[in-house]
């Protein structure tokens, strides 16, 4: 059965285009005034030669008076001569001359790192103890400032962008904030071939929301699904080599390999087989259904031939461990989206669902002492829709369905009704209510909860949010 995980990893290891930088389009922004006032300059010199030529017929045509009057004394409504045209002329190329100085100037100072900072906190309200329900949060009331983002960004030079996410988070027992680089990563901009290249530390592409930071998700919380089988975002240390395909449809591959592939971090050791790294993949693409409709769609593959123990001993309600000792993970995922050519500002329908299947290896451990090893499926899955009636408000609905990875017979469901108040670009809230069903098998009891989460954005923010 292994052949069916390999199939989407072969299939997007071919190898999404960068998207626009606001360097870019700042530049493009110089460039069209600078253009402009070039042809103006043209018109100008193009009307100057043609009052010379003029002058000069007029001068072979027509007997030249004795006297002439002073400049001064012309008429208001008399025609610019030539010489006050050629000192109009100057005048203007003085000022382009000046804009152009004045664009040299700046253009430098666009590689120095644009700044952001991203706070988020959430107040909430759980029905039951933490240890009831499996959360790292405690029962109750609680106040968590789950995010403190710094962000960097800026153009290493004209061949690429490097970018850090420093990231301090609260500590769910001792309170205490732990500074950690989420990423710090170097990605090219002008490869041949419509290839991209990234290396670091950062999110790799897989899924719809693996990749994406917790503030910039639709709803409250990421999906348990991700957090299961992926260990919430898709960090990892690797490269990652992504293929915009040369044809008019929208196609774009991606494949990499890393040491580390979502949290836990794949353990060192002595000596690093190539087995021991993870490979993932992916492939997407795009569809305009009908001018207001459109459809994103596509597949994701991740192996780890030798997780080496990944994560630990995981004990289970009957008292036997589990050591994953390989790892493999598919996914598929789509987006149809209602986006109106009018009124797009404030209407908007947008309903996104992905599908995931992990098929990892695991030995076992009873009671008794003995050792087994066992293959252990599982499916989960999230779907949300996302109704835009305003241009600052949200409203949607979040259905999950989740069967633990090591024990598929453990399963919970989750509905989450919410809705958001985009205050402005930089500044959101967000009510959401949760009920979680967990049933015989998981160990744990059902669970209500209600979260407000106020997110606000300082400075710049290359990934702000979106409707996803």
């Amino acid at each position: 059965m292994n052949f069916i995980f390999l199939i989407p990893i072969f299939l997007v290891m071919s190898i999404s285009s960068a998207s626009a930088e606001t360097l870019e389009e700042r530049i493009k922004k110089m460039e069209e005034t600078i253009q402009r006032q070039q042809e103006i300059l043209k018109e100008q010199q193009k009307a100057l030669d043609d009052l010379k030529e003029e002058s000069k017929r007029s001068k072979r045509t027509e007997p030249q008076p004795s006297t002439a009057a002073p400049p001064s004394a012309a008429s208001p409504n008399q025609a610019a001569t030539p010489e006050q045209m050629q000192q109009q002329v100057q005048e203007l190329k003085e000022k382009v001359d000046q804009v152009v100085e004045a664009q040299k100037k700046y253009v430098p100072s666009v590689f120095n790192p644009s700044i952001g900072f991203v706070g988020e906190t959430i107040l909430s309200y759980n029905s039951k103890g933490s240890q009831q329900t499996g959360s790292d949060r405690p029962g109750g009331f609680d106040v968590n400032q789950r995010s403190m983002e710094l962000n960097l960004a800026a153009f290493v030079d004209p061949f690429a962008r490097g970018y850090a996410v420093i990231n301090a988070s609260a500590d769910p027992t001792t309170g205490e904030s732990k500074v950690v680089v989420e990423e710090a990563a170097l990605q090219t901009t002008s490869l041949p071939w419509n290839l991209t290249l990234k290396a670091g530390l950062f999110f790799a592409e897989f899924g719809r929301l693996a990749y994406i930071h917790d503030h910039e998700l639709p709803f409250v919380n990421r999906p348990q699904v991700l957090d299961q089988y992926i260990g919430a975002e898709s960090k990892t240390y690797g490269l990652q080599l992504n293929y915009l395909l040369p044809t008019s449809h929208y196609v774009s591959l991606t494949a990499g390999v890393g040491t580390q592939f979502g949290s836990p971090p794949s353990p060192a050791g002595d000596y690093r087989q190539a087995s021991e790294l993870n490979y993932w993949g992916r492939a997407s693409t795009y569809f305009d259904l009908t001018p207001d409709i459109s459809l994103e769609t596509g597949i994701s593959g991740l192996i780890n031939p030798n997780s080496n123990g990944l994560g630990g001993l995981l004990t289970q309600p009957n008292g036997s461990t589990f050591s994953e000792q390989a790892r493999r993970l598919v996914g598929a995922d789509l987006m149809l989206r209602y986006f109106p050519l009018r009124n797009n500002q404030f209407k908007s329908l947008t309903w996104g669902t992905e599908l995931l299947y992990s098929n990892n290896r695991y030995d076992v451990t009873s009671l008794g002492g003995s050792t087994s090893s066992s293959t252990v499926g599982s499916f989960g899955l999230y779907s949300y829709l996302a109704y835009k009636f305003h241009r600052q408000w949200i409203t949607g609905f979040l259905f999950q369905w989740l069967e633990k990875m090591q024990n598929n017979q453990a399963q919970a469901y989750s509905y989450s009704p919410y809705i958001t108040w985009a205050v402005s670009h930089w500044n959101q809230l967000r009510l959401q209510y949760t009920h979680t069903d967990n049933n015989v098998a998981t160990g744990l009891q059902s669970n209500d909860a209600i979260y407000l989460q106020w997110t606000y954005i300082i400075g710049s923010h290359a990934h702000g949010w979106q409707e996803r």
